[in-house]
């Protein structure tokens, strides 16, 4: 059975945003292939926050075209470090270097909602907030990796703010909910300027 209102996002952060604000949806995945689309746009010059926007921009797009009188919610983050793009890690090893990398200097997450309906995007906004990440020594971060890789694997900073990885950083600039992949704030002022949410 699909509500009226369908999360395109696996993510189980997002749902659960959504969840405490009171939202009634379904969670379908959109089955995009985000590295092959990150691969060619970022090729054409696209920057960190136009690919977030693009992302969830398809993923509403996909699923609005199948299910057309449900409103769908697109999302996608991408992160950026020193005019880079960064990718989830493939395995422990590539996070454990990738947070090494990242210690002890700044970093970007772009977080991007698009609402579609009738397959027509009638919203849209993108959050982001710059981290500075502490100077974690190497045993800090693989200790870290390594009992936490079935949580953080699924995170593109592989860290989760909400959880152990509050440690890990120094500074925060910018949307607190941008970091945890969705702006969830300007989301609900649309939903409810729309009537789905009644305040």
């Amino acid at each position: 059975m699909i509500n009226g209102i369908i999360l395109a996002s696996k993510s189980q952060i997002r749902s659960e945003l959504l969840l405490k604000a009171g939202l009634e949806f379904t969670v379908v995945d959109a089955a995009i292939d985000e590295e092959e689309v990150k691969f060619s746009y970022v090729n054409e010059g696209y920057s960190a926050r136009d690919l977030a926007d693009i992302l969830a921009d398809m993923k509403a797009k996909k699923l609005s075209c199948k299910y057309v009188d449900k409103l769908v919610i697109g999302c996608d983050q991408i992160m950026e470090y020193n005019g880079q793009i960064l990718s989830k890690a493939n395995n422990p090893t590539d996070m454990v270097n990738q947070l090494k990398v990242l210690r002890n200097k700044s970093h970007t997450l772009y977080s991007a909602c698009v609402v579609y309906f009738a397959n027509r995007a009638e919203w849209r906004f993108i959050g982001s907030a710059t981290i500075t990440m502490r100077n974690l020594s190497d045993e800090y971060i693989s200790k870290h990796v390594y009992d936490n890789w079935d949580e953080v694997k699924h995170c593109v900073g592989g860290y989760q703010i909400e959880n152990s990885g509050i440690s890990f950083l120094s500074k925060i600039n910018g949307d607190y909910f941008s970091i945890l992949g969705l702006p969830i704030i300007q989301l609900i002022d649309h939903l409810v300027n729309r009537g789905v949410l009644k305040h």
